[in-house]
């Protein structure tokens, strides 16, 4: 088995240290390496060559926000799991835009960061469909008009079946209740997910879903219920 290869950004040592701790006990966890800025982590990024990255969202030089966005704006570029001890913050929010692919809170029990790390690793987003509804219903209050317009143009470019699954996906749906739900197989809707994730330039599931939501495409499945 192919240890996670895992790096740890974090500009308290204690922090730091701690997660060291729990994660680096797993078999399947490699600690590649420790950051206590985000202007250390494009370096560490190239040296060490992590599959995962635990990012702060709150450093003193260079946030973790602009560290995510330099990083995912790179070719194959490690996952992001940002650490925060909000549900619903606005940095948050912007680092689930820039790519990252979720988020875990900083009390959260040591098994559950873990668990965590593991299903970013496997291509899986960390945000669980309530979560998901909390952080996009507050993302759609700020500027909402715009970002509507703005997204609305964009999910043209998708066909009646990708809309379909990008709706699902906005729902928190796994592959395999779309696939139960729009009567496909998980291949295929797989590859509906690939293809949006190619069409609208997105890294991950969770931008699928905060554009579904900009777009109002989960106000009119509500209505047409």
């Amino acid at each position: 088995m192919t240890a996670i290869r895992l790096l740890l950004v974090d500009d308290d040592p204690l922090v730091r240290a701690g997660l060291s701790f729990m994660l680096g006990g797993a078999d399947d966890i490699e600690i590649v390496g420790e950051a206590a800025d985000g202007g250390e982590v494009e370096a560490l990024v190239d040296r060490t060559h992590p599959d995962v990255v635990l990012m702060d969202i709150r450093m003193p030089t260079v946030d973790g926000l602009t560290a995510t966005e330099r990083l995912r704006g790179r070719k194959e570029a490690p996952q992001v799991v940002v650490l925060t001890t909000f549900h619903a913050d606005e940095q948050v929010l912007r680092a689930l835009r820039a790519g990252a692919a979720g988020f875990v809170l900083k009390d959260t029990p040591p098994a559950e960061i873990l668990a965590a790390v593991r299903r970013v690793a496997a291509g899986d987003p960390v945000l669980s469909p309530t979560v998901t509804r909390q952080l996009v219903q507050h993302a759609v209050g700020t500027a909402a008009d715009t970002r509507r317009t703005r997204a609305r143009e964009r999910m043209a470019a998708l066909n009646d079946r990708e809309r379909e699954v990008a709706v699902a996906v906005g729902r928190g749906l796994s592959n395999a209740e779309i696939a139960t739900g729009l009567f496909m197989s998980v291949a295929t809707v797989k590859t509906h997910v690939s293809r949006i994730l190619a069409k609208l330039d997105l890294n991950n599931r969770v931008q699928i879903a905060l554009l579904a939501y900009d777009a109002g495409l989960l106000e009119e499945e509500q209505k047409d219920r």
